[in-house]
């Protein structure tokens, strides 16, 4: 019986990544989209062994329906990857109050449904997953993206609190990426700047944070760890997010 990953937000960006690298290691995957139906279908039909399943994260029955459904499905659902998020930009002098419902419900809430759904319903005789996707500025606050950083606090301990409440056996990580790809308005150049402010000076590639995803699925890992992806970003302390911390350093140069 072949072991089974959920990585939601599985079509795209970093989700793709960890999609690819848990299917080369011998997964079947199921690529989860909202609107990526084209790039879904095709990272699986890329992949030794998957399928995709479609569903609105901030549809809180849907979410609920999809883990039962798997749950069915799947003979050996080991692994759910909570990847899935929305990165929409408000600010604490102007909280926009349709961000914030969309980052609750997506970033957090229906994280947490599938979490729960997928320990009350999921089999697996070898103990089952929940990889919690946050950010490293969760280590290295700064109030930029408002909505989105008070979802991803929240997110972070709500997988806390699940991991002293799953099965012996069960484990919860949380998985802190740092900035990995053009994101919000940036250019490609913007990025390739900004994310060089970290204590190593260097890019960090979507690919590490696949490595690290397979690594918490398949490691020797204890209950409730966080692992940071971020070249050390999360060790400095930057009053804003790394896309106007470039801008600043540009034009002051």
């Amino acid at each position: 019986m072949m072991r089974s990953a959920l990585i939601t937000g599985g079509a795209r960006r970093i989700g793709a990544a960890i999609a690819r690298r848990f299917g080369a290691a011998g997964w079947h995957v199921v690529v989860h989209y909202r609107r990526s139906r084209a790039e879904a279908e095709a990272l699986a039909a890329s992949l030794p062994s998957a399928s995709t399943v479609q569903c609105d994260l901030a549809d809180d029955d849907a979410c609920i329906a999809l883990a039962r459904s798997l749950a069915g499905e799947l003979g050996d659902w080991r692994v759910l990857v909570n990847s899935a998020s929305l990165f929409e930009y408000d600010s604490h002098q102007a909280l926009d109050p349709d961000v914030f419902a969309r980052a609750m419900a997506v970033n957090t809430r229906a994280q947490v449904q599938l979490a729960s759904a997928f320990f009350a319903h999921a089999r697996s005789g070898k103990g089952r997953r929940l990889i919690q996707v946050t950010d490293q500025k969760l280590a290295n606050i700064n109030p930029d993206f408002f909505s989105y950083t008070m979802s991803k606090c929240a997110a972070d301990g709500a997988a806390r609190m699940l991991a002293k409440a799953v099965a012996p056996g069960d484990r919860v990580y949380r998985l802190a990426p740092g900035a990995i790809l053009a994101s919000h308005d940036q250019t490609d150049g913007e990025a390739e700047r900004s994310h060089r402010l970290n204590l190593l000076k260097r890019r960090t590639h979507a690919s590490e944070v696949a490595d690290a995803a397979l690594f918490m699925a398949e490691g020797q890992l204890a209950n409730g760890q966080a692992l940071f992806v971020d070249s050390g970003q999360h060790m400095l302390c930057q009053n804003r997010d790394v896309i106007y911390l470039a801008r600043e350093e540009s034009q002051t140069a």
